[in-house]
């Protein structure tokens, strides 16, 4: 028996209507920012205090978003249950030691406006959040390794490298991350990698499917073409007969 539709919540609706693209604009000066924190290693302290002010600002929009829907939704606990990703998103960058976790944040609002845009072009929104999550997971696991003396991965090249690898499941060993942090954003990017070559494979596979169906439906209106040329010849045919029979010697 098919569970009831849930009520629509009009209020967040509208809410998250005209929120989405001051929070997707955020959520690129937020990506920007950080990246230019991390891989800009010449940067002055000013440069770097500015920075971290920017990422700061925009996690606190993020997380007065969260509790205005929070507030906002009328059935408060399903709101926390179907949006846990949204509050570790927004409690992440509290724990100053998984620092670079807090790209969460930025992922969740970009792959939801790329699920907004494209989501009917699977393709397209494939390539874009594939994209955004190896972009994410080099930063965030170059942030958490380069610090540490036993690191191997120390550059953005190693990072990407390490990022591609794993994504793919492919995982050459030659780089790895030895910080509790670096592990997290590990196991993090082994599951979103094996849920990308999953959706990469449906892609495909519908893209089969589809062929195929096309292929099968092209035969089958030509078929039932041919049929009915031949049901209309063997008809005038009939009534030819029939004229001729009927036809005086």
């Amino acid at each position: 028996m098919p569970e009831p539709a849930e009520p629509p919540e009009p209020r967040l609706a509208a809410w998250e209507a005209r929120t989405d693209v001051a929070l997707t604009v955020l959520a690129v000066a937020f990506l920007v920012a950080y990246a230019w924190q991390v891989l800009g290693t010449g940067a002055s302290p000013g440069l770097r205090t500015a920075l971290e002010v920017v990422l700061w600002v925009v996690w606190a929009v993020f997380a007065a978003e969260y509790l205005t829907r929070l507030w906002l939704a009328e059935h408060k606990l399903r709101f926390v249950g179907r949006h846990l990703f949204d509050l570790l998103a927004v409690a992440l960058p509290m724990v100053r030691q998984l620092r670079a976790l807090r790209l969460i944040t930025v992922f969740k609002v970009l792959n939801r406006r790329l699920g907004v845009n494209f989501r009917g072009r699977i393709g397209v929104y494939v390539a874009g959040t594939t994209a955004l999550v190896v972009l994410c997971a080099a930063l965030a696991v170059l942030d958490a390794e380069r610090s540490s003396p036993e690191a191997s991965i120390t550059s953005f090249g190693e990072a990407l490298w390490w990022t591609m690898t794993t994504i793919s499941t492919v995982g050459y060993g030659d780089l790895y991350p030895v910080t509790t942090e670096g592990r997290l954003v590990a196991v993090s990017l082994m599951v979103g990698g094996i849920a990308l070559l999953g959706v990469v494979t449906g892609v495909i596979a519908s893209w089969f499917v589809e062929k195929i169906a096309g292929a099968e439906q092209s035969i089958e209106d030509t078929t039932r073409t041919e049929v009915d040329s031949l049901r209309a010849e063997i008809r005038e045919l009939r009534e030819l007969l029939t004229r001729e029979r009927g036809a005086p010697r």
